[in-house]
């Protein structure tokens, strides 16, 4: 069973950030990567049982992780029931399973109440080893096996 480490960035991000630890239920831990947030970003992470380390760099802190699989996710974003389904079952596969793939998943965004279906899926689940990156998150490879389930994105 590989356990799974969600990683977020994070930088004044207290009025968003519950919401988004709450669906983390499928990650063994949440390690917060946070930007000197001068808000409650922290005080609220700790109620969530995250563990927080700094930073001044944009690093991605693989390294920090206490597991070897890494669920990258934003403050502003959540997982649906259905992510959290596929996540749960996708971590009681052997390891020698998962060995060498990497995930992608589909995402809704909702900007002023409309709801739109991105057309690209984005690489999400990663082994601690990824070296592509789009800023804070994984780079999409289209090569990446698509999970059901998707993540809502509150802009």
């Amino acid at each position: 069973m590989p356990p799974i480490t969600a990683l977020l960035h994070t930088a004044n991000d207290a009025l968003h950030l519950g919401r988004t630890l709450e669906t983390l239920l499928p990650c063994a831990e949440i390690l917060i990567v946070d930007h000197h947030s001068r808000d409650a970003t922290q005080r609220v992470a700790r109620q969530y049982g995250a563990r927080i380390v700094s930073s001044d760099n944009v690093g991605h802190n693989l390294a920090d992780a206490r597991h070897d699989w890494i669920f990258c996710i934003s403050p502003g974003e959540s997982m649906t029931e259905g992510l959290q389904a596929s996540l749960f079952e996708w971590s009681l596969l052997p390891a020698h399973e998962v060995e060498g793939s990497f995930f992608s998943l589909m995402v809704r965004e909702q900007s002023g109440g409309i709801w739109r279906d991105l057309s690209v899926p984005e690489t999400r689940l990663i082994p601690r080893k990824w070296t592509r990156w789009d800023g804070y998150l994984p780079a999409h490879d289209p090569a990446a096996v698509m999970l059901e389930g998707e993540l809502s994105r509150f802009v």
